[in-house]
């Protein structure tokens, strides 16, 4: 059921010239978006950057029924719409400078989703690139982290991907609305996502995606994460875009560095030489963001323990172990071991149980 808060928020973000900033100007004078229509034009006028005309245009609303039409097709399509004063609305992202006032949703928002990092990178990723995001992704979201992205090609779809792998949480922040999913490849992509997270979107649901909608998503995506981690990306990819939205937030920037030669690596490097976290591995990560999840020092204890399991592998397990240091197929392990199918099985079986690789779209790849 839809909420009388809701019907004025959408209708909020109907009315010409008020963006986010001034909205979140009147939310932070008046409460709720009800009171903002009942207060006087003058009390209205008072809030900066609003003045009389734009006062005169939040009294005078009359588009009651584009607002009944789309709470209908919202309600007809099982799109969940949270407004700013929404106790499911994401806490971090109400702190930001200019934050949505509505938030149409395909999935479920919960609590555990306000301990989420952002994952970004490029669309035209490298293998290496692939293989470190799979890594950090799987590592991150076995430990409880909700994973964010925002469905793209490259390295956004890989980080959405290797955490469901994991069993984790995935947010996937659009750039067009949610009942319009672009890529168009990665739809059954999104449908995965619906059942462990959600996809969500500050557009009309069937808003197509646009050029200038993307910069846009990209504030959400940093908005609604403690942090913001580049895996691979060059130096005016997107990505960088989303970094300098976290920075602006004063959330933290985390980039893996990469091969100086590589264009897929210039944009990582460039924001480590401006100061963003160099991460080769998990714990870089999570040294930086106890503070925001509590519970991280006792799971990073766990987690460095793991590496004491290596030292009781036996001699083939140690064999097959330390050629997963890049991602191979079942043949290719067998191939490059010489044992029979059987014994290979085996121990990748005892290993994935041991927590030491993980299987991911087919292939195995270690953790640690």
């Amino acid at each position: 059921m839809i909420s009388e808060e809701i019907r004025y928020c959408l209708a909020l973000n109907e009315i010409k010239d008020i963006g986010p900033v001034l909205l979140k100007r009147l939310f932070s004078r008046f409460g709720l978006a009800k009171q903002i229509f009942n207060a006087t034009i003058d009390e209205l006028a008072y809030v900066e950057g609003i003045g009389i005309e734009k006062a005169k245009r939040i009294k005078n609303f009359d588009k009651w029924n584009v607002i009944e039409k789309l709470i209908k097709l919202c309600e007809n399509r099982d799109i969940a719409i949270y407004s700013f004063s929404d106790e499911k609305y994401p806490k971090l992202l109400r702190e930001i400078y200019d934050p949505p006032v509505v938030l149409f949703c395909r999935g479920e928002l919960i609590s555990e989703n306000d301990a989420a990092l952002s994952i970004v990178g490029s669309r035209r990723l490298s293998e290496y690139g692939r293989r470190i995001t799979e890594r950090l992704a799987y590592d991150l979201a076995c430990l409880g982290i909700t994973i964010v992205s925002g469905l793209a090609r490259g390295i956004d779809s890989v980080a959405h991907n290797s955490t469901l792998s994991a069993g984790g949480r995935t947010i996937a922040i659009l750039g067009s609305g949610v009942s319009c999913i672009y890529p168009p490849e990665n739809k059954m992509l999104a449908e995965k996502i619906i059942k462990n997270g959600a996809i969500i979107s500050e557009f009309y649901p069937d808003e197509g995606p646009r050029k200038e909608n993307f910069p846009r998503r990209n504030r959400i995506i940093s908005g609604v994460s403690f942090g913001t981690l580049v895996t691979e990306a060059t130096i005016n990819s997107g990505a960088l875009i989303t970094a300098s939205f976290a920075l602006e937030q004063g959330r933290e920037v985390f980039a893996v560095p990469g091969n100086i030669t590589s264009k897929n690596s210039e944009g990582t490097n460039y924001l480590i030489q401006k100061g963003a976290k160099l991460v080769t591995k998990v714990e870089d990560i999570l040294e930086e963001i106890e503070q925001f999840i509590p519970l991280l020092k006792k799971i990073t204890t766990e987690l460095s323990n793991e590496t004491t399991k290596t030292d009781r592998l036996d001699n083939d397990e140690k064999i097959v172990f330390n050629i997963l240091n890049e991602p191979l197929y079942l043949d290719e392990i067998i191939l490059k071991t010489g044992m029979n199918t059987a014994k290979v099985l085996e121990i990748l079986l005892s290993l994935e149980i041991d927590g030491l690789i993980n299987k991911i779209e087919g292939k195995y790849v270690r953790r640690i």
